[in-house]
This record gives C-alpha cells, sequence and structure tokens, in this order.
C-alpha cells in the first residue's frame, strides 16, 4: 500500500527526480519548519528523503512533476509525513507520541471493521498486529523493514491505517478461505453451486464510500478519452462486440483493435489511479473529496470488482448522432 501499496498498485520509480528538490532548499526549509518534525529529532536530511519518496510515488513522469511539484509538497499532511519517517528512523519520542496517541485509534478503526467492541480481544488483536510492522522488528527497530516507509503523506495517517487495517482483514480472511478443508460433499456442491454471493466480507463502515468514488473516478477518465479510444470501449463492453466485429465498424484490423484496447485499458486505469489520488472538487451537488492513499485506491479497485454493479452502457452512451447498434446475441 502507499501507503502498504498492493503488488498491484503504484507507479513506477521516476528516474532523476531527486534532482528536483535541488536549488529548493529554502522550500524544503519551509515545509520542514512545517512539519515540527525537530520536535521529534528526525533532521532536515531524512525529512527531505521522505519528501523526494512521496514525490516518486505520485508522478509518472519528470515533466509533470517539476510543474505540479510545490503545490503536490504543500498539499501533503506535513505533520503525519514527519511522525511517520522519525518512527520509521526509531526516533523514541516519536514512537512515544505515536504509541500514546494511536493505539486507541486503531483499536476503535479494527472495532468499527470487525463490528464489535473496541476493548473486545478481536479488536485488540487487529489493531496491535500493526505495531510490529510498524516498528520493524522484523529485522530490529529503524530498519527499512518499517511499514511507515510506505505512508507518503497524501491522506492522513488516521486514514491511511484504517485502510491498512481493512485490507489486512481482507487478506486473512482470504488466507484462511486456502486453508479450510471442506467435506467432500460440501466441495462437491460448491463446485456445482459456486456461492460468490455469500462469500464473507469484511465490515469495512467506508466500502460504499470508496465504492462510489471508484466509479465518480471512472467516469471522469472515461470523461477524458478521445471519441474513438471510447467507441472501441462501448463496442466491446457494453455492446459486446468481437474483435473482429469491432475492426470491421471502425475499419481497423483485428490485431489493431486489440492493441488499441490494451493501451486504452492501460491509461483509463492510470488515470482512475490519479483521479482518486488528487481527490474531487465540489461539483454538481457532490460534495469534495481529499485524495486518497494508494492503500485506499486498492481499496477502491477491489470493492468495486467485489460488489459493486457498473452500468457500462451508462457510463459509455452511444453517441445521439449514431442509430442503435445491435447486440452481439450468444449462441
Amino acid at each position: 500500500m502507499a501507503d502498504e501499496t498492493p503488488k498491484r498498485i503504484g507507479n513506477p520509480p521516476l528516474t532523476g527526480l531527486s534532482r528536483l528538490l535541488d536549488g529548493r532548499a529554502s522550500l524544503v526549509e519551509q515545509l520542514y519548519a512545517q512539519s515540527q518534525a525537530a520536535r521529534w529529532g528526525l533532521s532536515l536530511e531524512k525529512f527531505s528523503l521522505s519528501l523526494e519518496r512521496s514525490a516518486r510515488k505520485s508522478f509518472a513522469t519528470e515533466e509533470t512533476a517539476r510543474q505540479k511539484l510545490e503545490d503536490y509538497l504543500a498539499a501533503l499532511h506535513l505533520g503525519d509525513l514527519a511522525l511517520a519517517a522519525a518512527c520509521a528512523a526509531g526516533c523514541e519520542s516519536a514512537w512515544e507520541h505515536f504509541f500514546a496517541s494511536y493505539r486507541p485509534y486503531l483499536r476503535a478503526a479494527a472495532a468499527a471493521i470487525l463490528r464489535c467492541s473496541a476493548a473486545s480481544a478481536e479488536a485488540c488483536e487487529l489493531g496491535d498486529s500493526l505495531f510490529t510492522d510498524l516498528y520493524g522488528l522484523a529485522d530490529g527497530k529503524g530498519s527499512d523493514r518499517s511499514l511507515f516507509r510506505y505512508f507518503h503523506g497524501r491522506s492522513s495517517l488516521k486514514t491511511w491505517l484504517r485502510a491498512v487495517l481493512a485490507q489486512r482483514h481482507i487478506d486473512s480472511i482470504r488466507a484462511s478461505r486456502r486453508f479450510e478443508e471442506l467435506a467432500e460433499d460440501e466441495a462437491a456442491e460448491a463446485e456445482r453451486k459456486p456461492s460468490f454471493g455469500q462469500q464473507v466480507q469484511p465490515a469495512d463502515p467506508h466500502r460504499e464510500l470508496y465504492a462510489s468514488l471508484f466509479v465518480r473516478a471512472l467516469q471522469a477518465a472515461l470523461d477524458r478519452l478521445q471519441p474513438l479510444e471510447k467507441d472501441r470501449l462501448r463496442l466491446y463492453y457494453a455492446e459486446e462486440k468481437t474483435l473482429a466485429e469491432i475492426g470491421r465498424l471502425l475499419g481497423e484490423h483485428e490485431s489493431s483493435v486489440s492493441r488499441h484496447l490494451d493501451r486504452v485499458r492501460r491509461d483509463l486505469r492510470q488515470s482512475v489511479e490519479e483521479i482518486l489520488r488528487c481527490g474531487f472538487v465540489a461539483a454538481n451537488g457532490s460534495p469534495a473529496q481529499p485524495g486518497l492513499s494508494d492503500a485506499e485506491i486498492a481499496l477502491c479497485f477491489e470493492y468495486s470488482a467485489e460488489n459493486t454493479p457498473i452500468d457500462l452502457e451508462k457510463l459509455l452512451p452511444q453517441p445521439p448522432s449514431q442509430g442503435p447498434v445491435a447486440r452481439k446475441r450468444l449462441p
């Protein structure tokens, strides 16, 4: 994510980005002062590295980074970023503050996910389970194994921690399923009737919000596409036409249609991630929404894939100038 980033989410490393902070010493010093990182004993150099890592995770190209870097850095949750960086570096005062301030919150967030009391053993176990990885105990305190290395300050630390807890609960459910032994008759019944609608889901109170934000971001990403790209997607997904049929309609070879669809899908996914990461301004009656962390973006994709029906015909309507296109009839 990125904030604890699953492997399927995230941008490739941006080479040369460290040069973007060269000549911006006054800006870095200003952000350092705003973050109050000095109270944890975090050096300016380590804070600067945290800013660089955050920017590396967010920009796909150096040109985009150069244009938006200052606004991006100024919008970060600087105090939370400094605290996370200080904890990852093993600063005792930072850890004492984090443990005292965030342990009750982690247990309360775990209780909301599990739908139980914050004082229950289950909530305490899930909430406290993060501390080992946050502390980096696998290789000793202050090592680069600390889970805090995935926090980049785009969301608040509380929001990121809640998303990490929710993702861990999902992972634990999946792991338990893999080792669950079924009786022979139950296994046979499961093969005949897959109970997709009956799968146990974690009680994440933010599930509906993440799913709705995904649809909102997908619509915004689709609106950015060129008309021909929309046509390809509409014909393939909404109209369920084959590659050959689309090729005949658009005057393209079947292989070209396939290649264009692959590219549009990749671009569309990247666009959705960037929109979710940047957030939404208030518009058309919809409230403003701050940008999400990579952990939350992962949940947006996951929740939408699991239980949110997406009306592709509504998202990809046929242009008014065209007549109705017949659906492909399945044999």
